[in-house]
Formats: C-alpha cells, structure tokens, sequence
C-alpha cells in the first residue's frame, strides 16, 4: 500500500466523521470486507476469529483482532487502538467490552452494515454494549465511496485489462469437447498469471449450450459441441477493486434465431450507451436498452437489469 493511497483513507476517515455526524449517528463498526479495506487499508479474512472496527468522529478508530494478526496494524501511518485476544474464545468478549469502553459507545447510535456484518461480531457487540442501538449505515457509507477518486479509478481500470488479458489467454483452450470446468479452471490460472490479486472478485462462470440460459450457472464436466452458445462471466481484483466481464461466444455456427437474439443485445446495448451520461439516473438506461429488447418480443425474457455494480473495496 503506498502513501497515497494511506493518505487517502485519511481523508476518508475525516470525511466519514462529517457523514456520520450528518445522519446523526455516534459511530460506525465494520468487520472484513470492501469498506474496511476503503477506510484503513486494512485485508482480513472472514474466519472464525471475529474482527471489528469502530470509528467515532474526532477519535481514534479502535480494533479489535487476534493476537496472530496484530503485525497488521503495526507501523501504520495512522493512529489506531488495538484490541487484541488470544486463541480462547471466551476472551472474545473481554476485548470487544474493552474497546466499547475506550469508544464510549455504549448508549450511542451505531451504523452497521446490515448486509456484512456478521451474526458472530454483532452478538460480541450486543453483550459489550447492551445500552447501544444499532442502525443501518448503509446509505451513509454508500454516500461516502460513491464518488470514485484518481487511485480507485485506476485500480478499476487495471482490474478490467487484467480481466480482458486473462481471456484472450484462456481463448486458445476453447474448442469442441472440452468442458466448463476445465476453462474455468484456466481462466482462474491466467487471472493469477495476468496480475489479479489472490483473492479473486468470484468464481469464474463458464457455461455452454443448455447451461448458458442460467446466467449464474456453475461450471460442469459438460463438454461443448457444434453450435453451442458459450457464456464466460468472469473480473479480476486489482487492489481490491473489482472488475465484471461477461461475454458470449458461438462455437461454430449457431441457430438463426441465436443470431437473431444477439443483434437486438447488441442494439439494445447500444441503445443504452447513448442515454448514459452524467446526470441521467440509471432508470432512463434501463428503459432505453429495455424498449429495444421488448419491441423485438424477447420483453418476457429481459429480467435483469443492464448493468450491475460490483466494485469491491470501492463499491
């Protein structure tokens, strides 16, 4: 992690205490995922060992974490109080009530992230501070990492050419009589060779013919044949930053309505390329791409959306 971008999450986590106080809320508490890596930097695993942040605006953040990681926050060019414990789980409530205590938490509004913050940190939470209330802040930080700056901006780019890299060359294996799972299992290889991070955003989706009608299909021992259509949904993380590709290809020449169905796609993807730009809200995109796909009569089948957000550490 360089300077600048330690630099940055300094500033976020002044301009966090400003979003905070706005929505009224006394503090925030994060456990591992995209927003914790936003404001600190900070990589852990979900495991078994709980992990939890706690920031309240004009104090120093407090963590707390297993003695075994406590080399993470060490050196850091912020301030940060850790609360570490050992391999007893019965120490796990002693130092969450250690740092409500240095936090004053306790009785106060406290944001969370409903959809991350797990069962297991929010009971260690609820026993720690029994007088505290605890509310969403999912609007409040979604606020905050909406607006993407220089570093994340480009982490976003690197994670797309590393993507488009890794399949042009995972291409070379795709032919008749080879399954899904053995190009999924290469383009996870050349993700890793292309310079995606360890971690990669999610398990490659790799599926033919039948299997390419579920848009979120797990690779099979399927092999593919003559005339199939081939969907290879797929990213690559850069710095914790996502990347989301999906393409479809033919393998030799496919039925005419198959042809028939990927112009009017691509019209429709045209056609929402044009409406998109600053200050168009999302809806007008999706009408435009969704007219296209309902005057050609496939209107039934268009149900998604055309475009999805999957940003990462940035999302």
């Amino acid at each position: 992690m360089n300077d600048h971008t330690y630099s940055s999450q300094i500033n976020r986590q002044a301009k966090l205490a400003t979003t905070l106080q706005a929505a009224g809320l006394d503090g925030l508490v994060l456990n591992p995922g995209p927003s914790l890596v936003y404001l600190t930097g900070l990589h852990f695993h979900l495991s078994e060992r709980p992990v939890a942040v706690i920031f309240v605006p004009d104090e120093i953040p407090v963590i707390v974490l297993p003695e075994l990681e406590l080399e993470k926050v060490k050196n850091l060019p912020y301030p940060i109080q850790a609360f570490p414990y050992g391999e007893d789980p019965a120490l796990w409530d002693v130092a969450f009530r250690k740092a409500v205590q240095a936090t004053k938490m306790d009785g106060k509004h406290i944001g969370v992230e409903p959809r991350q913050l797990r069962l297991l940190e929010f009971r260690l939470l609820l026993n720690a501070a029994l007088d505290a209330e605890f509310v969403s802040a999912d609007t409040s930080v979604a606020r905050l990492r909406m607006f993407k700056d220089e570093s994340e901006i480009s982490a976003m780019r690197k994670a797309a050419g590393i993507a488009q890299n890794a399949l042009q060359a995972t291409l070379p294996q795709v032919k008749i009589g080879c399954s899904e799972r053995e190009l999924a299992a290469e383009l996870t290889l050349q993700l890793l060779r292309a310079g995606c991070d360890s971690e990669v955003p999610f398990a490659p989706i790799v599926s033919g013919g039948p299997n390419a009608a579920n848009p979120h299909a797990t690779p099979s021992n399927r092999k593919l044949s003559a005339g199939d259509l081939l969907v290879i949904d797929w990213g690559a993380s850069s710095e914790g930053y996502f990347s989301d590709i999906t393409r479809t290809f033919a393998i030799g020449d496919p039925e005419p309505e198959l042809k028939t169905i990927s112009s009017i796609v691509l019209e429709a993807n045209a056609k929402g390329r044009t409406e998109t730009r600053p200050g168009i809200p999302a809806e007008q995109v999706d009408q435009a791409a969704r007219k296209v796909i309902e005057s050609a009569g496939y209107g039934k089948y268009f149900t998604h959306r055309p475009g999805a957000t999957n940003p990462g550490a940035g999302e």
